[in-house]
């Protein structure tokens, strides 16, 4: 295979027509992992691809752009940072009028930039960031398809919080990337399922919640969920749970991140958009579920305005028949559950006025010690807030179902202390105790 790349470059042809067909060998040449690397060790090759790459022939610079993408596919980082010659062009040539040669300069630049550090260390000084946040106002879905491709790709790498994201929030880049994640619904969900991921990637490093929150992400977002919910319920919902993912991540993850500032819109809505987006991906998508509920538990966790609604909206019983979904799901569902009863005696007790006990004794049959060491955390904010939850545990016989989990050496403390909540004689000052009880569970949990 070396042989015949070090032929194909021997004999470089110079008319236009010819040097087109040369190119298409070496694209297919450069397929294989081997040829790619034999490609970039033999000396000229990389300097005479570029110099096609930048001819005044649009159909010869577009075969070279094509090679140069299919170069670019390799793992390996000495190819990528092999053509570091290239990248300024490939900036240069974004500017450009033709649609298909930008989206192969975009596509290419991604793949070079997940590789390499040499790469990406090279294209921060030369203007990456500011050309894209020239190019992110395209009008075109394939350049800004492609365009969120590369800053997803750079938003990931290790050196992206303190090197990347910064410059990113500099420019224009974070308003339009929320604008079009938000208009994905009208225009297509392609770019708006990359910039929604670009988005998520930001409010990960830790450092620009505030300023994505100025610009109204939480409000946005929340919106985007609510017109996804309806359009769902009314349509085919296929490929919408590609954007859906990483909006949940955003709006979960800007909730959990919260340092002070108000970023709770207090719009029921959003909680209607969750359980119809449940709904409608259980069985066809259900990795959208633990998504969807990480969203609700930072919803409940400090808001009292979310859990009211999700009682008073009657959205327990789907919430509840989530249960058994699977270890994640449970663990969720009841993280959730805690959330309401932490409130206090009337979450409780409508906790408890909603049936929520049978499917608790339920839990504690699992196997699963994590799962039973949550819903012992929830069956001890119960007993504790609304006593008469323990006394029908009692009847329903959970204790004899508690007692089993006695020998699990992680749940042993909770068991005895659910038990002594339970079976204390009637009349006794049973939650007297409950600052131990209280201190015992939060040290387990």
């Amino acid at each position: 295979m070396c042989g015949q790349v070090s032929e194909l470059l021997r004999g470089v042809p110079r008319g236009s027509e010819d040097r087109r067909g040369w190119l298409r060998r070496l694209r297919r040449a450069l397929q294989s992992k081997e040829t790619q690397q034999e490609f970039v060790r033999l000396d000229g090759a990389v300097r005479t691809l570029v110099g096609l790459f930048t001819c005044s022939l649009p159909d010869v610079q577009l075969e070279a752009a094509r090679c140069l993408h299919e170069l670019s596919h390799s793992s390996d980082a000495a190819v990528a940072e092999a053509c570091v010659p290239v990248t300024s062009y490939l900036l240069t040539y974004l500017s450009g009028h033709s649609i298909e040669l930008m989206e192969l300069c975009l596509y290419t630049l991604g793949n070079l930039v997940v590789e390499s550090e040499v790469v990406r260390k090279k294209l921060l000084p030369q203007g990456i960031i500011p050309v894209l946040a020239s190019c992110i106002q395209s009008p075109h879905e394939a350049v800004l398809e492609g365009l969120g491709y590369v800053l997803s790709q750079l938003l990931q790498a290790n050196e992206a919080p303190t090197e990347i994201i910064p410059l990113v929030l500099d420019s224009v880049l974070p308003q339009h990337m929320l604008r079009l994640v938000c208009s994905g619904l009208k225009f297509g969900t392609g770019a708006a399922v990359e910039f929604a991921w670009c988005l998520h990637y930001i409010v990960c490093s830790h450092t620009a919640n505030v300023e994505l929150m100025s610009l109204g992400a939480v409000p946005a977002l929340t919106s985007l969920l609510c017109d996804i919910a309806s359009e769902i319920s009314q349509s085919d919902s296929e490929g919408l749970e590609l954007l859906i993912c990483p909006v949940l991540r955003c709006l979960g993850n800007l909730l959990a991140e919260e340092t002070g500032h108000e970023v709770q819109s207090q719009d029921e809505r959003l909680l209607v958009a969750l359980f119809i987006i449940m709904q409608c991906y259980l069985q066809q998508h259900p990795f959208i579920i633990p998504e969807s509920l990480w969203l609700l538990n930072n919803l409940t966790a400090d808001e009292p305005f979310f859990c009211s609604a999700l009682l008073s909206m009657d959205l327990l019983p789907a919430l509840l028949q989530l249960l058994p979904h699977s270890q994640t799901v449970s663990m969720l569902v009841l993280t959730v559950l805690c959330n309401i009863a932490e409130k206090g005696p009337a979450y409780c007790q409508q906790l408890h006025q909603q049936a929520a006990l049978p499917l608790l004794l339920q839990v504690l049959m699992v196997p699963d010690p994590e799962v039973v060491g949550q819903c012992l955390e929830l069956l001890h904010l119960l007993f504790l807030h609304w006593p008469q939850v323990a006394a029908d545990f009692v009847r329903q016989r959970g204790h004899q179902t508690l007692e089993q989990h006695q020998s699990t050496p992680e749940l042993q403390e909770r068991v005895r202390v659910l038990l002594d909540m339970a079976l204390q004689p009637p009349g006794a000052s049973a939650f007297s105790s409950s600052s131990t009880a209280s201190s015992t569970f939060s040290q387990m949990t």
